[in-house]
């Protein structure tokens, strides 16, 4: 228990926001020595600034940092004043899949402006449930299918870029035309419309160019959000378009007026649904805003193109550095008689290319960023620790697929056999790509048809190989984890 009542936190806070700086000696030195987790190890910075989990974000490798120093200290580390990082096995059952509300760094991801609530920027389970269970039907399996021959025909021009380079010779960058694809396809499914990146085979207004840096700005100014809303997220600014993720908002915002006024467009993209849905609600008196739905689209289009993009850049990068495992899938997907276009269906029946993707998504997630929660009234405890009341504990998605505890020894290696072994079953719980629980990611279906189609497609017609086999490959990591500089040589497949 703390020894210093609610009102002396209050106090000292209010002392903070004075600039005083001996009220901030006062409130650093509480932090640290007499604070309800100040005897949680971890680094001496981030016991009283978030200043510390700021500059991990910036050097774009916090998710590593965090494994080292779970490896160093344990199942929990702290990592900010009040944020205390846990990676116990069951973390993800007890933080994850339950209904505790979301940390307030949530709160950045309302585009353009505060109005523009999604459920991901809502904290709020009851909420973000409510908005879901008008918008997430749209995100549904059976409905993403019925678009399927539009994704096929989207995806055949990736395929003809790489026919391309086949017949020139010339080395392609896979990040550029992975991104342009998934970006193609979120706006097919979304508004039956390409944005036309592999059309011209070109970043269209420096669209995915700007995507990175703008995701790395998220990352941070989620912790800081007075400033993001005094500055960037106001409704003057909203109004004058000046925002820095303009190009977002005018990209989505234009299919959208031309997908309304198009009555001759597909009726199962996710935008006729949402719709309908509004209309529906209009009708009846719901809640619905129209700026719901705007809000869906914006949030779906900043998130759909970086991390699909990113888990088919693990896919082939570690397949070529395990060529057994390449061959295995190939002789798999022959062996099915798979020829020409291949179907989610057919795809989703081949046992180990399935695995070799899921291991894929293990060893190198797309999402960097740790999964904060609060810790509700009464606490909670893990393992043998109860962690206070309002305690934000956060969850990393890698932390959880490096632990040797839940995957063995080789947990750090490409392995697909793992997911062959005995008790592999058992390991689904902790297989965690897209997060857990309530607030998992809403665009996981498009995900996975995507990448269950394209990489049986790359496996089956094409072999790559680096233009430096011996060089190992760079990424970023903060909101989530874009590889870049591996150019690839790609030779299309001989069937004799």
């Amino acid at each position: 228990m703390s020894i210093i009542s609610d009102d002396v936190k209050a106090a000292l806070l209010e002392v903070n926001r004075t600039q005083d700086p001996a009220g901030l000696l006062i409130l650093c030195v509480w932090r640290r020595y007499f604070s309800p987790i100040s005897d949680i190890p971890g680094p001496f910075a981030a016991s009283f600034t978030r200043l510390w989990h700021v500059k991990r974000i910036l050097n774009e490798n916090q998710n590593l940092d965090l494994i080292s120093l779970h490896d160093k200290h344990g199942y929990f580390v702290r990592i900010a004043p009040n944020e205390v990082s846990v990676s116990h096995p069951s973390a993800v059952r007890k933080i994850l899949a339950a209904p505790l509300h979301k940390g307030s760094w949530y709160k950045v991801i309302a585009f353009p402006d505060g109005r523009f609530a999604n459920p991901m920027s809502e904290t709020d389970p009851a909420i973000k449930n409510e908005l879901s269970r008008h918008l997430a039907p749209a995100y549904t399996s059976p409905n993403l299918l019925r678009s399927e021959p539009n994704i096929t025909q989207t995806l055949s021009l990736l395929f003809s870029w790489l026919d391309k380079h086949s017949t020139s010779g010339a080395p392609i960058d896979l990040d550029k035309f992975f991104t342009f694809a998934t970006s193609d396809v979120i706006g097919e499914v979304l508004f039956s419309k390409q944005f036309g990146f592999l059309q011209t085979g070109t970043d269209i207004d420096s669209t995915i160019a700007n995507a990175h840096p703008q995701a790395a700005y998220v990352s941070i100014a989620g912790f800081f959000r007075w400033f993001h809303v005094l500055f960037l997220s106001s409704l003057l600014i909203t109004w004058l378009g000046v925002t820095p993720w303009g190009h977002l908002i005018n990209t989505a915002m234009a299919a959208i007026k031309k997908r309304q006024l198009n009555p001759d467009a597909r009726s199962c993209d996710a935008l006729a649904h949402w719709l309908r849905m509004l209309e529906q609600h209009k009708q009846d008196g719901g809640k619905m805003q129209e700026h719901k739905v705007h809000s869906a689209a914006f949030n779906a289009v900043a998130a759909g193109n970086e991390t699909v993009a990113a888990a088919l850049q693990a896919f082939v990068y570690y397949m070529i550095r395990h060529p057994d495992a390449w061959r295995r899938a190939r002789e798999e997907i022959d062996a099915a008689g798979l020829a020409g276009e291949v179907s989610y269906a057919d795809g989703m029946k081949l046992s180990f290319l399935q695995a070799c993707i899921k291991e894929a998504l293990r060893i190198f997630g797309p999402a960097s960023m740790g999964l904060p929660r609060v810790v509700p009234k009464g606490g909670l405890t893990i393992g043998d620790r109860t962690l206070p009341e309002g305690t934000t504990v956060s969850v990393n998605i890698w932390m959880v697929h490096y632990s040797k505890e839940i995957w063995g020894e080789d947990a750090r290696e490409y392995n697909p056999d793992r997911w062959f072994r005995e008790g592999a079953a058992g390991l689904e719980k902790y297989f965690i790509p897209w997060g857990m629980g309530y607030a998992s990611c809403p665009g996981q279906n498009i995900a996975k048809i995507e990448l269950s189609k394209i990489c049986v497609t790359l496996v089956k017609d094409y072999e790559f190989k680096q233009v430096d086999p011996k060089q190992e490959w760079t990424w970023k990591a903060n909101f989530t984890v874009t590889p870049e500089n591996w150019p690839c040589f790609v030779k299309k497949r001989v069937v004799e």
